[in-house]
C-alpha cells in the first residue's frame, strides 16, 4: 500500500469510521427495556422510523458500489445519460409515495411476498419469495461486495495474490476484502435487525453524499490548470465544452441519440441508454419495480412511524437522489477525459496533457474509474473520508440486503411452511441464521458470477430487467385492480422470464430497456385477459357515485392521452418510412419509447373503468379507499420541487 497515496491520518479517519459504525450498530442492537426483540422489532424496527430516517436509510441502502463504482464506470464508458437511472428514480419515488406505499401500509405488510400470498395465493407468494432470495444472494450481495472490494483493492494499491481454490483461480487479497466487508456489515445487521441498519444509515448517508461530492470537487479542481481554467466549477464548465467538441461524443448529454456512423449498435452508447426511453420508456418499469416492490428498499417505508412520516421520507429521498449524478456520474466523465484526453480530437485544436499529475494506477476497465480518482486526486485526510464514504456505501447496502433476505425467508418461507407456530424469539433466531447462511453462499458464489465483468452496473440492470415487467404488472394491478386474479399472476410470473429470454434471443441488437417494454405489453395483455376470464369472482363491493365518476373520469383521460401518443407515434413511423428527416431524427432519439406510455396508460384506463363498472371482483380483491391517496400541502410542494429540478436539469443537459 506504499503507492496508494494514503497517509497515516487517512487510515486513522477510516479506522475511526469503521469503529464508530460497528459500535453504533451494536448500541442500537440492544434489546429495549431489557426484553428480547420481537419479530416487529427485528424486521420492521418496531415501526419507529421518522421521515428523515426513512429517507436517509432508503438512499444509504440504494447507494452502494453499484452506483459509486458501477454507475461511475458506465458514465466513464457512455456518459452522464446513465444518470437517468437516478433522476427518474426521484420522480418514481413520488409515485410510490402517493399511490403504492399507502396501500401497503394500510394492509400491514411485513414483506412483499406476504402481499402476494394474501392477494393471490400461496403459490405466487412462495415463487416470488424464492425469486427475491435468489436475486439478493446471487445478484445483489455478490455484485455489491465484488465492486466494493475491487475499488478498495485499487485505491489502496494492493497487488494481486493469485491462488487456486477449489479448481478456480482467485485473488486471495480481493477475497479477503470481500470477507471483511461481509463481516463488518453482518456484525450489527444480523444481530440488531432493521433498527440497527436504518439508524446507522442516517450516519452513513452523510458520509456517502459528503464524501462523493468532495471526490468530484477535488478531481475537477486538480485537472483545472491542465484544461486552462481555475477552480472546480469553471473546470466542470470547461469539461462540458471540451467534450461537446468531440464529434459523436455524448458524455455530457442526458439524452443520447443513435449515432448512425457506428454500424454496430452494441458499440453505441445508445444501446445502454437509448434516447428518450430513459424519460418516458421502460426505465419506469425498472424504477417502479425497484423502489416500489423491492423488499430491502420498501421495507424502510413499511417501518415508518406513520403513513405521513413514510410519505415525507420518500420525498426527502427523492431530493437526495437528485444529488447522485453529481456524486458518481461526473467523476466518471472526468476520469474518461483524464485517461483518454490525449487521444481525443477537439474542434478548437486543444491538446490535453495530464502527464504532470503523476498518476498512480490505471483504468483497465470502466469500473476502475472512481477508485482511480480517489487514489490520485483527493488530498490527505479527505482521501480517508472519501474512502470511508465508498466503504459506507458498500456496507450499508450489504446490511440492508442481509436484513431483507432474513425477513423474506423467515416470514414467508419458515413461518408459512416450516413452523407456523414459531415464537417471536425463534423467528428472530431463524432470521439471524438466515443472514449468516446468505453471507456464506454469496461468498462462495461471488467469484464465479462476477469475475471478468467490465460494466457490472449494466449487468445488474439488464438481468434485473428480466423480472421487473412481471413484478410491475402483478403487484401494481394486484394492489389497484379488483379483477386481478391468481391465475393471471402465476402466468405473468412465468411469462416475465420466458418472454424476456425469448425477446433477448430474437432481438439481440435491441436495447434491453426497449425489450422490457415489449415484455410488459405482452404480460399486460395476458394478465388482463386471464383476469377478465376468471370465474373465481364474487359480487363487487358497492361504491359511491362520486368514486365511480372519479375513476371513469381519470380512466377516459388516460385513454385519451394514450390515443394521442399512438397517433404521434404512427405519424413518426410513417414519416420515417417516407424518408422525412424530422421523423428519422425522432427515430434516432428512440421515439419508439412511446409504446410504453401508450401501453401503461391504456392498462390504467382499463383497470379504472373496470373498477367503476364491473359487477364482480376477484375473491381476494383489496378494498381501496381513494382517500388514502390524498396528500398534504407539504408533500405536494416537495413533489413539485422535485419535478421542477428534474425539468431544469434535462433542459440544460439535453
Amino acid at each position: 500500500m506504499n503507492n496508494s497515496g494514503f497517509e497515516t491520518i487517512d487510515f486513522v479517519i477510516f479506522g475511526f469510521y469503521i469503529v464508530l459504525l460497528v459500535g453504533m450498530g451494536l448500541f442500537l442492537s440492544r434489546n429495549k427495556d431489557g426484553q428480547e426483540k420481537n419479530a416487529n422489532d427485528y424486521f420492521l424496527a418496531g415501526n419507529t422510523l421518522t421521515w428523515w430516517a426513512v429517507g436517509a436509510s432508503l438512499i444509504a441502502a440504494n447507494i452502494s458500489a453499484e452506483q459509486f463504482i458501477g454507475m461511475s464506470g458506465s458514465a466513464y464508458a457512455s456518459g452522464i445519460a446513465m444518470a437517468a437511472y437516478e433522476l427518474m428514480a426521484a420522480a418514481t419515488l413520488i409515485v410510490v409515495a402517493k399511490f403504492l406505499l399507502p396501500l401497503m401500509i394500510e394492509q400491514k405488510i411485513f414483506t412483499i411476498p406476504q402481499f402476494l400470498r394474501e392477494r393471490y395465493n400461496s403459490g405466487v407468494g412462495l415463487a416470488f419469495s424464492i425469486l427475491w432470495l435468489f436475486l439478493y444472494v446471487f445478484v445483489n450481495l455478490t455484485s455489491v461486495a465484488w465492486l466494493g472490494a475491487l475499488a478498495i483493492k485499487q485505491i489502496l494499491g494492493i497487488p494481486a495474490d493469485p491462488a487456486v481454490v477449489m479448481g478456480l483461480t482467485v485473488d486471495l487479497n480481493l477475497l479477503n476484502i470481500i470477507i471483511a466487508l461481509y463481516i463488518v456489515a453482518g456484525v450489527y445487521s444480523i444481530y440488531g435487525g432493521l433498527a440497527s441498519v436504518a439508524w446507522t444509515d442516517v450516519m452513513q448517508v452523510t458520509f456517502l453524499v459528503g464524501g462523493g461530492l468532495i471526490t468530484a470537487y477535488f478531481a475537477l479542481d486538480a485537472i483545472a490548470p491542465a484544461i486552462g481554467c481555475e477552480g472546480a466549477i469553471s473546470a466542470l464548465t470547461r469539461v462540458m465544452e471540451l467534450l461537446a467538441q468531440v464529434p459523436g461524443d455524448h458524455h455530457f448529454n442526458l439524452v443520447v441519440s443513435r449515432n448512425p456512423e457506428i454500424a454496430n449498435i452494441t458499440d453505441d452508447p445508445y444501446f445502454d441508454i437509448p434516447g428518450i426511453v430513459v424519460i418516458v420508456g421502460a426505465l419506469w418499469l425498472t424504477n417502479l419495480g425497484y423502489w416500489g416492490f423491492n423488499q430491502y428498499i420498501i421495507q424502510k417505508g413499511l417501518a415508518a412511524k406513520s403513513l405521513k412520516e413514510a410519505k415525507k421520507g420518500l420525498i426527502f429521498a427523492a431530493f437526495l437522489k437528485i444529488l447522485i449524478p453529481f456524486i458518481v456520474c461526473i467523476p466518471g466523465v472526468c476520469a474518461f477525459l483524464i485517461w483518454k484526453g490525449d487521444s481525443l480530437t477537439f474542434m478548437d485544436g486543444t491538446v490535453l496533457d495530464f502527464s504532470n499529475l503523476s498518476l498512480q494506477g490505471s483504468i483497465e476497465r470502466s469500473d476502475d474509474a472512481y477508485p482511480f480518482l480517489i487514489r490520485n486526486f483527493t488530498p490527505t485526510g479527505i482521501k480517508g473520508l472519501s474512502f470511508a464514504a465508498l466503504t459506507a456505501a458498500v456496507i450499508s447496502s450489504l446490511a440492508s440486503m442481509f436484513n431483507s433476505t432474513s425477513t423474506i425467508f423467515t416470514m414467508d418461507v419458515y413461518k408459512q411452511y416450516i413452523d407456523k407456530k414459531a415464537s417471536d424469539n425463534k423467528l428472530v433466531n431463524v432470521g439471524r441464521l438466515t443472514s449468516v447462511s446468505a453471507l456464506v453462499i454469496a461468498l462462495i458464489a461471488v467469484y464465479p458470477l462476477m469475475g471478468g465483468l467490465d460494466q457490472a452496473f449494466q449487468y445488474i440492470q439488464e438481468y434485473s430487467g428480466f423480472v421487473y415487467p412481471g413484478i410491475v404488472v402483478i403487484f401494481g394491478l394486484g394492489l389497484l385492480w379488483k379483477r386481478a386474479s391468481g391465475v393471471a399472476a402465476v402466468a405473468a410470473a412465468i411469462g416475465t422470464f420466458a418472454f424476456s429470454i425469448i425477446f433477448k434471443a430474437l432481438l439481440p441488437d435491441t436495447p434491453f430497456l426497449i425489450r422490457m417494454c415489449y415484455v410488459f405489453i405482452v404480460l399486460a395483455v395476458m394478465f388482463i385477459a386471464l383476469s377478465l376470464a376468471s370465474t373465481k369472482t364474487v359480487e363487487a363491493e358497492a361504491i359511491t357515485i362520486e368514486v365511480k365518476n372519479t375513476q371513469l373520469k381519470y380512466g377516459y383521460m388516460l385513454l385519451g392521452v394514450a390515443v394521442i401518443l399512438l397517433v404521434a407515434l404512427g405519424a413518426q413511423m410513417f414519416g420515417a418510412s417516407s424518408g422525412q428527416e424530422w421523423a428519422i431524427t425522432l427515430e434516432r432519439y428512440g421515439f419508439s419509447a412511446l409504446w410504453f406510455p401508450i401501453a401503461f396508460f391504456t392498462t390504467l384506463a382499463i383497470y379504472l373503468r373496470s373498477n367503476a363498472l364491473d359487477k364482480v371482483q376477484d375473491v381476494k380483491a383489496l378494498h381501496v379507499n381513494l382517500d388514502i391517496f390524498k396528500t398534504d400541502l407539504g408533500f405536494n410542494l416537495g413533489a413539485v420541487g422535485v419535478i421542477v429540478i428534474l425539468a431544469v436539469l434535462y433542459i440544460m443537459l439535453w
